[in-house]
């Protein structure tokens, strides 16, 4: 007889291997038929909802890492919700307007000179719409639960005048206006910026001190003197009107080769150091504000600089004359104004000089630094020149320097409501908590954001102008513009003649003759996706504002958490989300920034295509996600192997409920064994941990607590240990059916805790969960946890049962290493308690032999000359009995049943049943 036939060896037809590559589109492919996010949204309709509002990724390229990781901890986060009480929708959105999308034209050849501004745009919206189709379907492979048919666009005809209406109320208000000040200026991209599309770069740049000669010094000065300044921004001079000095510092004329030179006297050692002055004489000393309103002579042309005040002047570095140019920078531009001194910007939109800089026509700003320097040191006024690299602002897009340059733009005056935005920084949550911070010192130092671009592909700002340029923006414009977009879209602006885009019968005193133009600006890109609470969570209907949660990167402090915060205040005197959580970056192995040039790029469809969505997924639950983050090909293959331990004992828990009908063979709590109690308590604990982890948004700590749980509890414990009963045991044995119940539960619940992270595989699991009665685990709730009687008892015994079984098990293995058994079952044991607690413990607990994995166990009071571990002392000596053709247990009792010779007296006894 072949005693194989008579074990209840675990069947399951679930797969030990993955093949999750092949597996997860057949599922995405189910969910998509089946309308499984339709279903979620039904099942839990009449619950409170939960609101993570999706911030918009550009619709341009292929998903990179940072993509995976946003939407993925979305994911996470929108499944829990929805099994943990909640209604919880997730709406996606894209970002589909913007430069890089004409350039993207540009490189396809397309010639925007040769079609209409119309036929340009139509262009950029296929083009995005394409892209977004692409990343879509990249998304849904992630895993992603969305409303992916019904997403928002940027570009849609109802998000377009929504946003209208925004920008209205904000005009209503009196926060937008249009003014002529210095901006961060792009020639690369030919337009404005605001200060979230800046980033600062390393920049070599000419650092040089330059003399402005005294012509009128006012009875102050002589007239023989320089007012010394100091600029790494030779292009400048050619605008510069003025030189500021501050009206409290002491300033000196000092000596040296043969020049005269005013500066800070604080900064006397700096500046004598710099030009190198190995003598010098201090002349004069007076206050700045004695020097207001004298002239000096500009170095290049036959005009006058101004000598003025002002309080930005410091002692941090340079001279403590400060250059002044008011067409080129905000504190020139400021200062300026009040003292009535022209916004003089010789600099065109491509950063090439006009004729109001006479002599650098036609020259681009950068390459003009050599020229403009060349003839300051023809002039004489040149007195130093050397270079510097510093951080300098670039155009987050372009990765190309910018300038400051004065053009009448249109602004939102942040200033105006600037208490109400910090208010409510203050009140909402962060985590980071430095979130808070980070963004509160940002708003704090905004005044005005420059909110026009001089580009096709946007939103155009909805302003008309009467016959006197005056700007017209009143209620009845802003709604008709409004109402025209959500039928037409923003084409039409474009398309239609000003007279068409009016209301019917309007008229303005700023157009007596009712001839009206309109603004070609668009709206920063920031306006647009800063207005989706507007035309998003207030708009549809499943979702609302504020919404409870934004989960960006980093970056978006200065970006979407920022504009989404100035437009929602603005328009509605409160925030437009309840709290921001923040993530890192994705970094290479060694903590690097991915790059091509360097070679270092993971990108998430390789990762999908050689381990599958649930590999990726399981590494941004393993990851610090709130700091950067590493990936790397030797990170994924550890994430891998985690995965295979997590699945493996899936497997093993299905194996050994093939014959457990949960409606027939289920035990009650009260009748489990003592042991299996115990597994439930812990699994209890294990619920708490994950669900409180969840909620804090600690996904690292969900992964550790269940992989831990699998491997340690179950696996290196409870799941070997019980082998014995569940193979060898009747089938209906009280004590197989109790380990079983256990398991049944395990096994749910650690599938249902693992849904929201392991999406894919823990539905493959649960459709071979016996008897489950929802189509989808996604359709069920999280497990809660529940007491269990005696449980306190049962954890003070039975961890430290667990601690008593360590030492055992250091014990077989040193007497495997020294050869003296093999597998465990060839062991003899003899234990000897050490503490009073050990020796009740080993006492009181039945078949020791089971627990430990051995074929015989005595326990005795003393143990000389063998090795003592931290509870007990043990002997481990191989058990010379005959071992059980059966269970291959070593046994006394092999050969004592006439029927079954090669038996032990236990598996006899149970054939014989």
């Amino acid at each position: 007889m072949d005693y194989k036939d008579t074990l209840h060896m675990p069947k399951t037809d679930f797969p030990m291997r993955g093949n999750l590559p092949n597996k997860e589109p057949q599922m995405q492919q189910d969910w998509d038929e089946q309308q499984l996010y339709q279903k979620v949204q039904e099942r839990t309709k009449s619950r409170k909802r939960f609101v993570l509002h999706d911030g918009p990724p550009y619709a341009n390229g292929d998903l990179h890492m940072g993509h995976a990781l946003n939407k993925i901890l979305k994911d996470f986060i929108v499944k829990y919700k929805s099994m943990s009480g909640f209604n919880a929708p997730y709406v996606p959105g894209w970002d589909t307007h913007g430069l890089p999308i004409e350039q993207a034209l540009a490189k396809k050849k397309v010639n925007r000179k040769k079609m209409s501004t119309a036929e340009f745009r139509q262009k950029c919206a296929d083009y995005a719409m394409k892209q977004l189709d692409n990343q879509r379907t990249q998304f849904k492979q992630l895993g992603v639960r969305g409303d992916w048919e019904n997403p928002y666009v940027t570009l849609d005809k109802d998000y377009e005048a929504a946003q209208i209406e925004v920008f209205g109320e904000m005009a209503k208000k009196g926060y937008i206006y249009k003014g002529l000040k210095p901006v961060y200026w792009s020639p690369s991209s030919e337009s404005a910026l605001a200060e979230a599309e800046i980033e600062y770069q390393d920049k070599r740049s000419p650092s040089i001190y330059v003399g402005f000669d005294v012509k009128d010094g006012k009875g102050l000065l002589n007239g023989d003197e320089k007012f010394l300044i100091w600029t790494t921004t030779p292009w400048t001079i050619p605008a510069n009107l003025a030189i500021a000095l501050h009206a409290d510092l002491d300033y000196i004329v000092v000596e040296a080769n043969n020049q005269k030179v005013i500066i800070a006297k604080e900064l006397l050692d700096d500046v004598k150091e710099a030009l190198e002055w190995e003598d010098y004489n201090i002349v004069k000393t007076f206050k700045g504000h004695e020097a207001e309103n004298l002239v000096a002579q500009h170095p290049l042309y036959d005009r006058e600089s101004l000598v003025i005040l002002g309080d930005h002047v410091t002692i941090d570095g340079g001279t403590g004359l400060v250059h002044t140019a008011p067409g080129h920078g905000e504190d020139d531009f400021v200062v300026g104004k009040q003292y009535g001194l022209d916004v003089l910007c010789p600099v065109d939109e491509k950063g090439v000089f006009t004729d109001e800089a006479p002599g650098f026509e036609g020259v681009f700003y950068d390459k003009a630094n050599k020229e403009i320097t060349e003839a300051l040191e023809e002039s004489g006024a040149l007195l130093k020149l050397e270079f510097i690299t510093h951080a300098y602002p670039h155009d987050w897009r372009t990765k190309k320097p910018v300038i400051y340059r004065a053009t009448n733009q249109w602004f939102a005056s942040i200033k105006a409501f600037k208490e109400d935005i910090l208010s409510e920084i203050n009140r909402i949550k962060w985590q980071p908590k430095w979130g808070e911070t980070r963004l509160y010192n940002m708003v704090r130092d905004r005044e005005d954001w420059c909110i026009s671009r001089q580009r096709i592909w946007g939103v155009p700002i909805p302003v008309f102008y009467g016959e006197d340029r005056t700007p017209i923006i009143t209620d009845e414009t802003i709604s008709h513009v409004a109402k025209l977009f959500r039928q037409h879209g923003s084409n039409i602006w474009f398309e239609w003649e000003t007279k068409d885009l009016l209301p019917e019968g309007f008229t303005s005193d700023h157009s007596p003759n009712n001839e009206f133009t309109k603004e070609m600006d668009i709206m920063d890109v920031w306006f647009d996706s800063g207005s989706s609470h507007q035309a998003v969570l207030e708009e549809r209907e499943d979702l609302h504002r504020p919404a409870d949660l934004y989960l960006e990167g980093s970056d978006q402090y200065r970006g979407w958490f920022n504009s989404s915060i100035s437009t929602g205040v603005a328009v509605t005197g409160q925030s437009p989300y309840e709290m921001i959580l923040s993530h890192g970056f994705t970094l290479d192995g060694q903590g690097r920034k991915m790059s091509k040039s360097v070679g270092n790029v993971v990108v998430p469809s390789k990762i999908m295509k050689q381990y599958g969505a649930d590999i990726l997924r399981l590494w941004v639950a393993s990851v610090d996600y709130q700091a950067d983050v590493r990936v790397s090909d030797e990170i994924i293959k550890q994430i891998a192997e985690g995965y295979r331990k997590i699945r493996n004992t899936f497997r093993f828990l299905l194996g050994n409920l093939a014959d457990f009908d949960p409606a027939h063979d289920q035990v009650k709590d009260q009748d489990l064994h003592e042991i299996d109690r115990y597994m439930v308590v812990k699994l209890q604990q294990v619920v708490k941990q994950v669900l409180n982890a969840y909620d804090e948004y600690d996904f690292s700590t969900v992964y550790s607590t269940i992989h831990q749980f699998a491997s340690k509890e179950l696996s290196a414990f409870y799941l070997d240990y019980a082998k014995d009963i569940l193979y060898i045991e009747n089938k209906d044995n009280q004590r197989r059916r109790s380990i079983q119940t256990v398991y049944y539960e395990a096994i749910q619940t650690l599938v249902q805790l693992l849904t929201p992270i392991l999406t894919h595989t823990a539905e493959e699991v649960w459709q071979h969960i016996p008897n489950v009665e929802a189509e989808f685990v996604q359709l069920t709730d999280m497990p809660e946890p529940r007491d269990i009687e005696g449980q306190d008892e049962l954890i003070e015994k039975w961890d430290q049962f667990v601690v008593i079984r360590d030492d055992i098990l250091k014990a077989l293995e040193e007497a495997r290493a020294e050869k003296v058994i093999g597998k465990s079952l060839e062991a003899k044991l003899t234990i000897a308690p050490l503490t009073t607690e050990a020796k009740q413990l080993l006492n009181e607990v039945d078949s020791l032999d089971q627990l430990f994995i051995v074929s015989r166990v005595d326990v005795v009071d003393h143990l000389e000359g063998h090795k003592a571990y931290e509870h007990v002392s043990v002997a481990v000596e191989k058990y010379d009995e005959e071992k059980c053709e059966r269970c291959w247990v070593a046994s006394e009792t092999v050969g004592e049943d006439d029927h079954h010779p090669t038996l032990c007296k236990r598996c006899a006894s149970i054939l014989s049943n």
